[in-house]
């Protein structure tokens, strides 16, 4: 992965970012058709609308690398959310397995980011420091928008894939950009709430949400209808919330267009409910590594055939104010300590 910092005013962020593209011969072959460009552009309106600051880091990076803003800010719009309207094998299919829970009074987030292994190589954590919001680390196969981070708040905010319906795709912001959103703007669960219940969405996504004082939750996000879901509590009295690539709620289904079981979802979620209804472990972070790393049943041992895998896993130990990365399959990859985030501004 890599590890590019960006402070200030979001233009000269994205001009930084752009030159570091023009410097590496960065190649952005976007083939759009006429359904993306169009949903595209009526999003990335809805972008500058809601979201300014990260219309203006697009402006930087594509007058940086001398590329058309509306192309590019169409294709960054559809991500998360529509690649093909013609073709439902075409949409940008995500695996991912994330989850929170509470241990011994400490508070943890874990997350593994299941891809295509091409999305390795290109794959980023990158800390940002821009004027009037929030520090934050945001991790992300892309740039800009992200899959998941944590801000200098303690507030953890994730996405989740879920297999749109075609019909119900709308203008809005997509998921990736609403976790980028998040980060940098709100600062407890109930702000995060807040925003999602403001914001136009663009598809069907999950957002997770945890913050320090202990709240989480699992947003089920659809352009038509939004459900909270709460977490549960285990023998224990602890609570744990996780979530995958379906609407659990049954109030959702209607709006999942899988069968509920994307690349192996549901075993994947019953492994993590199993692991933390019934913690054998003193160690939270120990704990969340071991369940992510697959040492409690199915999450990351995908074959080789399939052409998928888990290209990292992150753990968040928010109450101490810690990160911990596997920048590729947790299996096989050493988690470290992200000592950046021990620099941001808490």
């Amino acid at each position: 992965m890599y590890h590019p910092r960006f402070c200030g005013n979001h233009y000269e962020m994205g001009r930084k970012l752009g030159n570091i593209f023009r410097k590496n011969k960065a190649q952005f072959p976007i083939k759009l058709d006429p359904f993306q460009i169009n949903h595209g552009k009526k999003c990335g309106k809805l972008l500058k609308k809601h979201f300014p600051e990260a219309a203006e880091e697009i402006q930087g990076v594509t007058d940086a690398i001398k590329y058309d803003n509306n192309i590019f800010t169409s294709w960054l719009m559809c991500m998360g959310s529509c690649l093909d309207i013609e073709n439902e094998d075409c949409v940008e299919v995500r695996g991912c397995t994330a989850f929170s829970f509470t241990h011994i009074d400490q508070i943890y987030h874990a997350r593994d980011n299941d891809l295509p292994p091409f999305l390795k190589e290109m794959s980023k954590s990158i800390y940002y420091k821009p004027q009037n919001g929030n520090s934050f680390i945001l991790n992300t196969s892309s740039f800009i928008n992200g899959e998941e981070g944590m801000n200098n708040c303690g507030l953890v905010a994730a996405m989740t894939f879920v297999l749109p319906k075609l019909d119900e795709i709308k203008p809005g912001i997509n998921s990736v950009f609403l976790v980028r959103y998040i980060l940098e703007k709100c600062k407890t669960v109930d702000e995060g709430i807040r925003v999602l219940r403001e914001l136009p969405i663009a598809s069907s996504c999950n957002i997770i949400l945890t913050d320090k004082t202990g709240e989480m939750v699992v947003a089920e996000c659809n352009p038509l209808n939004i459900h909270f879901r709460y977490p549960e509590k285990n023998k224990n009295g602890e609570r744990f919330i996780i979530t995958v690539n379906h609407f659990t709620s049954k109030e959702m289904w209607k709006h999942d267009a899988s069968d509920r079981n994307v690349y192996f979802s549901e075993d994947r979620y019953q492994t993590v409910y199993n692991a933390l209804m019934s913690i054998d472990s003193s160690n939270g972070v120990k704990l969340a590594k071991n369940i992510l790393s697959g040492k409690h049943g199915f999450i990351c041992q995908y074959d080789k055939k399939l052409n998928f895998n888990t290209i990292w896993s992150s753990v968040f130990d928010i109450s101490n104010n810690k990160i911990y990365r596997a920048e590729g399959n947790p299996s096989r990859t050493k988690f470290r300590e992200d000592i950046r985030f021990s620099k941001i501004d808490k």
